[in-house]
């Protein structure tokens, strides 16, 4: 038996340590917390101290077990859980729940997992942390207290089986206020106007854009008619030098919003991806919200900078967080070894690793410089002026390795970019001749929908939430169905061009599709519902202010500078008065708005959250002839459909004509608009409005279903017409029944016999706990038919 039990939170990270350390060390995992608070309404005493109840779960005793089995024979046990809050917690519960002894355990933290690091740690091991135990007990008491005491209040005045939370309520908050910015955004239309003039040096020409944009056709027209028999001339000419400085390397929020930009990664999917990088030893702890980078790291980055690129790109920066509540304040998010530019391992790993490796060698690289030219042009008959700008580059720097993106790149539309082009050779007082000018008409945008990197982005602007924090968050909130993230298309939208043609302005009618999203975060009906009810009953725990003041307290008690259970009790008395309260004179919350009046039948038509989601609801219920409801389409909301849009769900489900002898119906369900035809359903295609689907289009959609379904079917079993054996996306597997088989590797598709289709199905996991229940069935049947005579007995001996 090893002299030193070390214990880890995974076993990744367990196999990586075990290699570092010798034969006196035995590694081993907890597997994350071992013992969390009871389910029951008595895991937390209010009226003592606040004082916890905790259990280990049943798929953890085995762990604990073990654990306290190899502890018991250990010399020294070393708890070596993530150096932030959370692991700080685990040590303390494994302390408690492995009887362990003070002078027979040591706590230890590293924030890579580096045989250097390692062994540092092993050199100077600490006590546990309380304060930062108590940190952490206090967050989880808050908000096990906020859900367990707020949850039965909304199941009680607005639907049943919601659930409330302290900072996913202000995360759903930021999202409906955000939608309803973008509701109530007017477009405001003004002319954008561009022209392209000629050097009369060949074909050399530039662009120059109006910095003023008139707000009337009219008036766009009336410059563009003044500019036909004007003259041009560079006016003034002014050349800048200009630089350009790298971002910080990443904390955990950066590389959220930066993953997300560059690589299209969710948040919950930076940080499993960032997690198995850190486990493996590759990259240093990923839940931290500092910029800064130790003595060592500065020193590997400046090596492989001078030694891949030299000297002149080398600039040694030293990085302050500016955030006032770090509380991990080690060091960045980092390669542990600079000299690694790539890495083994899966397509995302690779990925994400070299979009770290390359922002943190930037953060050490000299600025990027620039030469700005800025030429302005006067118009001989107004005074305006146009302006062409253009950027050269003298010396690329740090972009030589890497450029950080933006959120308004993603929201830019091309008009509005800039053009950073080289200019032709300008001199001041030169003539140019016109080539083209346009006036655009140009729209202004909406504030812009989340994403979950920008999300995250405001989340920690307002001081909301942790490194931590942020990807569980984000992951309830949709997990709830408070809030849903899709692509939505753009619609329709005209506009006009002016542009000079010869001695006239001619104007044009053109169409864009505008307004399309791309994994935006949209609230459902549901969370309106609930955030507006929490805004008007308990508008403390939603304010962003008293969410960011909550974990301003944390950070004091995890510094030893307020005591965690007077800040508990200064938050629960009100909390619980306001509690009381709601539930004894709130009034229910329906979200319902009237709409007006059913032409047909004079009843009133009304929308609002029903059993199953929203609906339109046409008569009352107390009528006496029952009321007919439709559920909203995806993508209406009840505070923004319209009269018109809420009476053409009625007019669904609708016949389109028969085929084959059996009528064709259009409806739309659950996963969107279809058809039925002979108990069959098939979807109707992206962009086909299901009010204006013909009887020839329906057919052709079942047709062309069909056919599809024909070429997906490579064989069938003569033995069994439920086995086949299908084309699918990944290529060809077995469908047996319900159940969907890989086809080992090797296996040709026509040597595939009928035994092998039923080996594979027996052996499938997937498959073993209805296999379970079909052996159990039979077993059941025979028991109730032993006990069948024994009760006939009985009856006849009555």
């Amino acid at each position: 038996m090893a002299k030193n039990l070390l214990i880890v939170e995974s076993p990744a990270k367990a196999k990586t340590i075990e290699g570092y350390l010798g034969k006196d060390f035995m590694v081993k995992s907890s597997y994350g917390h071992i013992r969390y608070l009871v389910k029951t309404d008595d895991a937390i005493d209010t009226e003592n101290d606040f004082k916890q109840k905790y259990e280990v779960p049943s798929d953890k005793k085995a762990v604990v077990s073990e654990l306290k089995k190899l502890a018991k024979s250990a010399e020294m046990v070393w708890l070596a859980s993530d150096e932030d809050r959370e692991g700080e917690a685990i040590s303390w519960h494994l302390f408690e729940t492995l009887d362990l002894k003070e002078d027979k355990t040591k706590r230890i933290v590293f924030h890579e997992i580096t045989k250097p690091a390692i062994l540092k740690a092993i050199d100077q091991p600490r006590k546990i942390d309380t304060n930062l135990v108590y940190a952490q007990q206090a967050r989880r008491v808050l908000d096990r207290l906020v859900g367990f005491e707020l949850s039965p209040v909304l199941w009680k005045k607005v639907k049943p089986s919601l659930s409330a939370g302290r900072v996913q309520s202000v995360a759903v908050r930021l999202i409906v206020e955000r939608e309803r910015e973008v509701n109530r955004h007017t477009a405001e239309a003004s002319f954008k106007v561009v022209a392209i003039f000629t050097t009369g040096k060949g074909k050399e020409q530039l662009k120059a854009e109006l910095p003023k944009r008139f707000e009337k056709k009219e008036e766009a027209q009336e410059f563009l008619q003044a500019c036909i028999q004007a003259a041009y001339q560079v006016n003034s000419l002014e050349k800048k030098p200009a630089k350009r400085s790298p971002a910080a390397p990443f904390t955990t929020s950066t590389l959220q919003q930066e993953a997300s930009r560059k690589l299209g990664f969710s948040v919950a999917r930076t940080m499993q991806v960032a997690q198995r990088l850190y486990e493996a030893g590759r990259i240093t702890y990923m839940r931290t919200d500092s910029v800064n980078l130790s003595d060592t790291a500065i020193q590997a980055a400046q090596e492989e900078i001078v030694g891949a690129y030299g000297e002149k790109y080398h600039k040694e920066r030293r990085y302050k967080t500016k955030s006032s509540g770090a509380q991990e304040a080690h060091e960045a998010i980092r390669p542990t070894y600079f000299s690694t530019h790539t890495i083994d391992g899966d397509n995302a790993e690779r990925r994400l690793y070299e979009l770290i490796w390359k922002r943190a060698i930037a953060s050490q690289m000299s600025e990027a410089e620039f030469e700005k030219t800025t030429a302005k042009i006067t118009v001989s008959t107004r005074a305006e002026e146009f302006v062409a700008t253009g950027e050269v580059m003298r010396f690329d720097g740090f972009l030589k390795v890497y450029m950080e993106s933006t959120d308004e790149e993603a929201e830019a539309n091309i008009d509005d970019e800039g053009d950073n082009s080289l200019l032709p050779p300008l001199e001041k007082g030169q003539d140019l001749g016109l080539k083209s000018m346009q006036a655009t008409e140009r729209f202004s945008r909406p504030p812009a929908r989340y994403t979950e990197a920008s999300l995250v982005k405001k989340l920690e602007e307002l001081g909301i939430g942790r490194p931590s924090t942020y990807a569980p968050t984000i992951s309830t909130i949709q997990n709830r169905g408070y809030v849903v993230k899709e692509d939505r298309d753009g619609r329709e939208r005209h506009y006009t061009t002016l542009s000079i043609d010869g001695d006239a302005v001619a104007e044009v009618l053109k169409s864009e599709i505008t307004g399309a999203e791309r994994s935006k975060m949209f609230p459902t009906d549901i969370g309106v519902l609930v955030n507006d009810f929490l805004v008007e009953h308990f508008n403390g725990i939603v304010d962003y202010h008293f969410t960011a003041k909550v974990e301003k307290e944390f950070d004091e008690i995890a510094q030893g500078e307020k005591e965690w259970t007077d800040m508990l009790k200064s938050f629960y008395g009100p909390f619980h008065e306001g509690i009381q309260d709601t539930l004894e004179n709130a009034e229910r919350a329906t979200h319902e708005r009237e709409l007006g009046v059913d032409p047909e039948t004079g009843k009133p038509v009304s929308v609002r959250v029903g059993r199953f989601g929203p609906l339109v609801q046409i008569g009352a219920a107390d009528d006496e002839e029952k009321p007919r409801f439709a559920s909203l389409r995806k993508g209406q909301m009840i505070e923004t459909i319209t009269f018109e849009e809420a009476m053409d769900l009625f007019k669904l489900p609708k016949k389109v004509g028969e085929f084959e002898e059996k009528e064709m119906t259009v409806a739309i369900g659950r996963f969107g608009p279809y058809i039925r035809h002979a108990s069959a359903f098939y979807s109707l295609p992206k962009g086909l409005d299901p009010m204006d689907v013909t009887e020839e289009e329906a057919v052709q959609i079942i047709k062309e279903k069909r056919q599809k379904d024909i070429e997906k079917v490579i064989r069938v079993f003569e033995e069994n017409a439920e086995a086949q054996i299908e084309n699918g996306r990944w290529g060809p597997f077995v469908r047996f029944g319900k159940q969907n088989l890989k086809i080992p590797k090797g296996i040709e598709v026509e040597s595939i016999t009928y035994e092998d289709v039923l080996k594979w199905a027996e052996a499938d996991p997937k498959a073993k706990s209805k296999t379970t229940a079909a052996k159990k069935a039979p077993a059941a049947k025979k028991t109730t038919a032993k006990k069948a005579p024994a009760k006939k007995a009985a009856a006849k001996k009555k």
